[in-house]
């Protein structure tokens, strides 16, 4: 997924931070992805207006299959 600059230290702190404690628990891919899936719906119901839910959660979604589908093939 795209990374706005302003960011990019933090991210990079937060993600190797997440998945630390990922490999820590030894979480395979569908854990990992179940619980990073249950943070977000988390974070939209809790974070963003009820009006902008929707429209958050569908970019969210669009975002992170194009990210997927510009990677074909990368692991």
């Amino acid at each position: 997924m795209p990374v706005i600059s302003k960011y990019d230290k933090q991210f990079d702190q937060l993600l190797s931070e997440l998945e630390a404690v990922m490999d820590k628990h030894r979480a395979p891919a569908d854990l990992r992805l179940m619980v990073l899936g249950n943070l977000a719906t988390h974070i939209i119901n809790h974070q963003i207006a009820p009006g902008q839910r929707k429209a958050i959660a569908d970019k969210f979604a669009s975002v992170l299959t194009s990210s997927v589908d510009t990677q074909k093939g990368a692991h």
